[in-house]
């Protein structure tokens, strides 16, 4: 059976949404939701030198989100903004106790999930469609 291309790429956006949103509410219901996990994942990982341009250039999103994200955990008492000692007009970001504790939960979470989800996959299967996401993401860098 031929797929069409429209067909394809649907599947592939039905499938991504379908995963977010099963991802999201799970996590949600553990404390953090996945965009929230990742954006303090991303905090974490810069251990207090992350500045909000920084989260949006790795997020890959526009530093205006990134802000009403940020101010959005910070209200929530999952993150804190710090002056920079050189620079004070420099925020640099840490997690709170809270945002420690929500990361413990929701990222071992995260990753339960995603094996559930995988496990769908025969490991023949897994590797086609890794070689097939590689070549796709290679071909859309060139262009």
């Amino acid at each position: 059976m031929n797929v069409s291309d429209e067909e394809l790429l649907t599947d592939l956006f039905r499938t991504i949404t379908l995963m977010r949103k099963s991802f999201d509410r799970a996590m949600t219901e553990q404390g953090a939701s996945l965009a929230q996990t990742k954006v303090l994942m991303c905090i974490k990982a810069q251990s207090g030198h992350a500045r909000a341009v920084d989260i949006a250039e790795v997020m890959g999103i526009a530093p205006r989100t990134a802000t009403e994200s940020l101010d959005g955990l910070e209200r929530d008492g999952l993150i804190q903004r710090i002056p920079d000692k050189e620079d004070r007009r420099v925020k640099r970001l840490t997690l709170t106790p809270a945002g420690e504790a929500a990361v413990a939960v929701s990222e071992p979470l995260r990753r339960q999930l995603m094996a559930k989800v995988l496990a769908i996959l025969s490991p023949s299967e897994r590797q086609h469609f890794h070689a097939a996401l590689q070549k796709l993401m290679e071909g859309l860098a060139d262009g």
